[in-house]
């Protein structure tokens, strides 16, 4: 019988003066803050020394708390921008505060701040979990511009197959309301911290890439990979190899939707599987910075709901009063 207090465990504690839930598993650990966005900020192999995501420093904890893009797997709901904050729905208009003032847009939706309910966590034999939630109805302060009666939970579980999350929506309303949702997830290069980012290739299902205009909304036509840009869609490529801001279509790869990240020094890749669900990628590699890019999953096309073009290309859809949408992504770590 295995000793579950040796191999599996889950507790509340402190990470940097926030509430925090710990997952253990074996020599894995993970880390969600629940009152900031319900944002897991830590994947960690303690054994080897060894951090996926991209934490937030004591030192950035204040920038983090006030825009926390670029630590862990903020969640995007609705996901990345909309032209003047507005958001046609179904013949009506909804508008969002701009808070890109350089666009002129609105950016990355309302949940990646907000605080998440603790529904529950715990540990078995098997695995370390927790599941945290948060429902809008007409009392909740974004009603007002998303006027929507919905929840979403997530479940992050730690196990011997690395880090899984499953999200669900669910409906709770009268009216079809849109679904649409991505996350901001950072990834470390190199994650082995005696390692080199020279030495790291990134790999992305990637299709099509998007035309963006000025203030970064598509155009709705695609622009020519360049060459690097196949490197990264079929064997590899250095992830600053320069800068990204970019929108790509997904196409899956031998039945996946995924990145790889592979550490050719130490034999070891790090896989991101999202799901089919998810049409689309963004990627942005902090201009080209060494040291963490966002390979971020996305349902929908950037400004979706305000682009003259299909639905289905667009990945909008809705979801009708009772329905629930869901989809599971995970991270784990194979040997080469």
């Amino acid at each position: 019988m295995l000793n579950t207090k040796e191999i599996s465990s889950s507790w509340e504690g402190d990470f940097q003066g926030e509430k925090a839930i710990y997952l253990r598993f074996g020599s894995s650990e993970a880390v969600m803050l629940p009152e900031i966005g319900g944002n897991l900020v830590a994947y960690r192999d303690l054994e080897r020394g060894l951090r996926f995501l991209h934490e937030p420093s004591p030192e950035e904890m204040e920038s983090f708390k006030a825009r926390p893009m670029i630590h862990g797997i903020p969640v995007l709901f609705p996901p990345n921008r909309y032209e003047d904050g507005r958001f046609a729905w179904n013949g009506q208009t909804l508008q969002f505060p701009v808070n890109e003032e350089a666009t002129g847009n609105h950016l990355h939706g309302f949940l990646y701040n907000t605080p998440w309910v603790v529904d529950e966590y715990g540990h078995t034999e098997k695995e370390s979990h927790v599941s945290v939630s948060i429902t809008v109805d007409e009392s909740h302060p974004v009603y007002v511009c998303f006027p929507f009666q919905f929840s979403i939970t997530l479940r992050y579980s730690l196990s011997s197959d690395g880090l899984m999350q499953h999200v669900r929506i669910r409906n709770h309303g009268s009216s079809c309301m849109p679904c649409l949702i991505a996350f901001h997830t950072s990834i470390n290069a190199p994650f082995n911290p005696e390692g080199s980012a020279r030495d790291y290739k990134l790999k992305l299902t990637i299709g099509d890439r998007w035309e963006l205009d000025q203030r970064m909304l598509p155009t709705t036509r695609f622009q020519p990979l360049i060459q690097e840009e196949e490197h990264m869609r079929d064997s590899g490529v250095y992830p600053f190899f320069a800068e990204m801001d970019n929108h790509y279509t997904a196409v899956p790869q031998n039945g996946r939707n995924r990145m790889e990240l592979q550490d050719t020094k130490n034999g070891m890749t790090l896989i991101y599987d999202v799901g089919t669900s998810y049409k689309q990628w963004m990627i942005w590699n902090n201009h080209a910075e060494e040291g963490f890019f966002c390979p971020e999953p996305q349902i929908n096309l950037v400004n979706a709901p305000n682009l003259d073009m299909q639905a289905e290309e667009a990945g909008l859809f809705g979801l009708q009063p009772g329905e629930i949408w869901e989809e599971t992504s995970r991270l784990y770590l194979r040997q080469s």
